[in-house]
């Protein structure tokens, strides 16, 4: 969710595939064509952070109704308890991202989301107060760690520069999604934080991977 200046709010296409479930490209397709029929406006941003600009699409609450009602009619209850919390929170800021909005969703939003079982999945992940290795966070997803540092590694987390071991590109660390670690051998290690966990899920989901 974004406030813009004159205190409108609106929501982004990635936060519609979130409440849908559905893949983010296919939620885009589906607003262009609305725009096309003259049924829907929004506006275009970016979304930085992993090193590939993605654009994403901003409505306003009442273009976001058009969208869900098109894309999975079951989930405009979803939809509407989620204006609903907005317009009558207290919260003295709203988040500006989607990773902020999935965070804030986890800690306010408990009883919407133990009701979907992946969202329930995102609850688990931020009660953890501790750094991961990339095999336990692998084992979340049903997939080796082989397999999942192969996908990470197409999403420039990794420095492909360095062959011998596994090193986080500096855009990864400095946005809080992991660590670089020494072992007791005295080897670099990479650690993932509950924030870098967080983000390989919502990749996943918005690639289709899980």
């Amino acid at each position: 969710m974004n406030q813009l200046a004159n205190n409108n709010l609106t929501m982004s296409s990635r936060e519609i595939a979130a409440v849908t479930k559905l893949r983010h490209d296919n939620v885009k397709r589906t607003m262009e064509t609305l725009q096309q029929k003259a049924l829907i406006t929004f506006t275009q941003s970016e979304e930085k952070g992993n090193g590939r600009p993605a654009v994403v699409y901003q409505v306003n609450k009442r273009d976001s109704y058009v969208c869900v009602a098109q894309l999975s009619p079951e989930f405009t209850a979803v939809l509407v308890d989620r204006w609903q919390e907005l317009e009558q929170s207290e919260a003295p800021a709203l988040p500006s991202n989607y990773l902020e909005a999935l965070e804030h969703l986890v800690e306010k939003e408990k009883l919407l989301l133990e009701q979907a079982p992946k969202v329930a999945f995102v609850k688990n992940l931020v009660e953890r107060d501790n750094l991961l290795t990339a095999t336990q966070v692998a084992s979340k997803h049903k997939m080796s760690a082989v397999k999942m540092n192969k996908l990470l590694a197409e999403l420039n987390v990794y420095n492909k520069s360095v062959k011998r071991v596994k090193v986080f590109n500096t855009w990864f660390v400095e946005n809080g999604y992991g660590e670089m670690k020494k072992t007791q051998l005295g080897y670099d290690q990479a650690m993932f934080t509950n924030a870098g966990e967080l983000w390989i899920y919502e990749q996943f989901i918005s690639e289709g991977i899980i």
